[in-house]
Formats: C-alpha cells, sequence, structure tokens
C-alpha cells in the first residue's frame, strides 16, 4: 500500500506533487493516463509559461509566487538544467481603456512595493522597439523581474528528482474510478489495474470533473489555442534580450506573448474563442477561424511578426466561475484531495502548489493560505456543489467512476 496516490502525475500540479512527497520520504505512486509525461494533452505545452509578480486576481496570490519562484530556482539547480529565464514582462492597454491590466498591475506594484517602470509609448519603444506600432496614447508598465518558464522540462525534471527519490510512476494508467473503503482506504482504479493508498490527490486537470461528478456544474473545460508566427525581414526586435515577453489587453480581450523561439513569435488570447469542450473530444487540429482570431491582433500591434503561422497548438483550461483554484479536501473522504480549475494561470504556481499539496497530503493543512481556492458557499457556484456532496453522502448519487 502507498502512503498517497496521486492522479495526474505527469502533468501540472501531480508533477510538483510527487516530486514534493517523494523527497520528503512519502512512499508516493504517480498515475498518468496519458503514455508518456510530459504530454501534449493537456494544459501544459508549448515550451513557454510567465511567471510575473504584479499579479491582480486576489492578494493571495502574491506570497505564493515568491515562494513559486523560489522553488523554481531550487528546482533548476537540482536539475541542472535551465528552466526559467528572466525576460521582464510589459504590461500594455489602450489609453482610453477603463479597468485594464495595466493600470491594475501599476497599482499592485505601487501597493506591494514591486519593482516597476511606468512608461510612456516613445520610452517603451525606444527600450523595446517590437512594440511601436501600440497605439500613441497606449499606456505601459514593464516589470524587470518576471521571468520565462520550460513547461516540459519543469515536468520532466519533477519526474526525474521524484523518482531519483523513490516515486514510482505509471504511464498510461487512465482512471477509471475510485472509492474509500470502511477503513479509510483508499482504491484507485485504472487501465493498468488497481492500487491502494492511505491518501489520494487527484490532480488531472481537465479530466477532474469526470472523477469527482459533483464538480461537474462548476468546473468548465474550454479549448485554448497558441500560435508562432513567422518574423519578418529577420527582425532582431522580438529576440529575448530585446522583447520581453507581455500581457495586454484591448475592448476586444486580453492577449499574452513571448519573444521569438525557435518556432517564432508565440501569441495567444486569454479564452481564445470561449469554446466549452469535453477534454476527451476535443478538437486539435486548427481552423482558419483560430488563425483569424490570433492574426488579427498580431497583424494590428505586432506586424514586425506577422508572417506564417509556423506551428500552433491547442491546450485546455479548466475554469471555475471566479477564475480562482479549487484546492481542497475532498467534503466526503478527507483522505481525497481535489486540486484542479487553475483557470488558465496555473504553471507558474504549480512548484509552491505541490508544496501546499503534499502539505495536505500529509499533515491536513498547509501554512500557506488557499483558503481562497477551497469549497466555500459564498464563492459563486459553490453552494450547488456542496449540495451535491451532501447528496451523495446520503447515497443519493452514483460513486466516482468514469
Amino acid at each position: 500500500m502507498f502512503d498517497v496516490i496521486v492522479v495526474g502525475a505527469g502533468g501540472t500540479m501531480g508533477s510538483s506533487a510527487l516530486h514534493h512527497l517523494a523527497k520528503s520520504g512519502v512512499k508516493v505512486l504517480g498515475l498518468e493516463a496519458q503514455p508518456e509525461a510530459p504530454h501534449s494533452n493537456g494544459s501544459h505545452h508549448g515550451h513557454t509559461r510567465v511567471i510575473r509578480t504584479a499579479y491582480v486576481e486576489h492578494p493571495s496570490y502574491l506570497p505564493l509566487l515568491g515562494r513559486a519562484h523560489q522553488l523554481w530556482q531550487e528546482l533548476q539547480q537540482a536539475s541542472g538544467q535551465v528552466l526559467l529565464e528572466t525576460t521582464g514582462c510589459i504590461y500594455s492597454s489602450e489609453g482610453t481603456l477603463e479597468n485594464s491590466c495595466t493600470q491594475h498591475a501599476i497599482q499592485v506594484a505601487g501597493e506591494h512595493a514591486l519593482e516597476h517602470r511606468i512608461l510612456a509609448k516613445a520610452e517603451a519603444v525606444k527600450l523595446f522597439p517590437g512594440y511601436r506600432a501600440f497605439p500613441e496614447d497606449a499606456k505601459f508598465m514593464y516589470e524587470p523581474a518576471a521571468a520565462v518558464l520550460q513547461p516540459e522540462g519543469c515536468i520532466r525534471a519533477s519526474l526525474t528528482l521524484a523518482l531519483s527519490a523513490g516515486a514510482e510512476l505509471v504511464c498510461g494508467a487512465a482512471v477509471t474510478g475510485w472509492r474509500v473503503d470502511d477503513q479509510g482506504t483508499v482504491h484507485v482504479h485504472t487501465s493498468k489495474g488497481e492500487y491502494e493508498g492511505r491518501k489520494l490527490i487527484l490532480a488531472p486537470g481537465a479530466w477532474l470533473p469526470k472523477l469527482v461528478p459533483e464538480l461537474q456544474s462548476l468546473l468548465s473545460v474550454e479549448r485554448q489555442v497558441v500560435g508562432w508566427f513567422e518574423v519578418l525581414n529577420g527582425s532582431a526586435d522580438f529576440d529575448a534580450d530585446r522583447f520581453p515577453m507581455f500581457v495586454m489587453d484591448d475592448r476586444d480581450g486580453c492577449y499574452y506573448g513571448f519573444p521569438k523561439d525557435a518556432r517564432g513569435f508565440k501569441f495567444g488570447k486569454i479564452h481564445h474563442l470561449g469554446e466549452i469542450v469535453d477534454p476527451d473530444r476535443v478538437a486539435r487540429h486548427i481552423t482558419s477561424l483560430d488563425e483569424a482570431t490570433l492574426r488579427r491582433a498580431v497583424h494590428k500591434y505586432f506586424p514586425g511578426a506577422s508572417g506564417a503561422l509556423n506551428h500552433a497548438a491547442v491546450c485546455l483550461y479548466t475554469n471555475t466561475p471566479d477564475e480562482h483554484f479549487l484546492v481542497d479536501q475532498h467534503p466526503n473522504h478527507p483522505q481525497v484531495i481535489l486540486c484542479s480549475a487553475c483557470s488558465g494561470q496555473g504553471f507558474k504556481f504549480a512548484s509552491v502548489m505541490g508544496e501546499v499539496l503534499k502539505d495536505l497530503a500529509t499533515s491536513g493543512a498547509t501554512r500557506h493560505d488557499i483558503a481562497f481556492m477551497r469549497l466555500d458557499r459564498k464563492r459563486p457556484g459553490h453552494a450547488q456543489v456542496l449540495d451535491s456532496f451532501q447528496e451523495s453522502a446520503q447515497g443519493l448519487q452514483p460513486p466516482s467512476r468514469l
């Protein structure tokens, strides 16, 4: 019997949890439905993710980000791999846009004494020529400490270190159901057999609603597309030493992007087309509408990088109504920990969330403030879910099986 079983161990949060548990001396098993890890069917692929500190989404994210950055650096040192690179981050918005990402970033940076610079367009373009096509009244803030993470490398490093510390990992083990017996032992049924543990962490990303049906009304899985566009005329304006990654918004939405890499200039629109999907049936091919949605903004703001679409990828967001995480113990089974619904913002936190999950599995509590991530009737949509859990406890709903 294992002390802890981690479902989704080949993904963002699961791989980190496996690493933290293993290095703490816990007898831990990781189960991954995909045939290999990392993989390209979830939310973590795409070569780059951002970690930034001027975070406006909730005050409690800020200390988590500080710890996450520290743990990413420790993982990089322990693995001997380059996992993060400091590029800085530009926040930019149309000058007349209300409640813009730039306004909020400036406010948070000022309130928390985060290093930042507020730039007029002329100053921004002098430093970073790739932003020259932005409107004259655009607002800019530069955060020099922001960094780019290599997600596949981070997951690979976490798994390698976890295995070297004694963890076991089984890939291609799709979970078909789980249950807790009268003695409190957790039984996990998979395509490769049954496994038993004292504790269970469910971190399968977009597949959590299928493993915990009470959550189906709360969690929505969304198709997200990112594209890599050809930089025209061999311009160096989008190289990492001259082009920070960015977060920007206008009246059509919020966008993000990264310096040029081997595939080109990476660009995405948050919530893309707003398509709610089944993770097992999501369309993985790129449509003309997908490309047009991205190209419209690339051509407007970054015409020097509006060449051919060299590559594109589909990933998944798992969203809650308030777009905060869902991390808590199962209401009916405290030995089962739920972790998902990172609402498109999860990867940067994976290093610290692995620590949080380790804490919850080993002691039932954590020093980190995750109160705003827990199931709570005051959060949108949670009252109905908590009622569903109560019905399940009374035997009015079926057990958790696919």
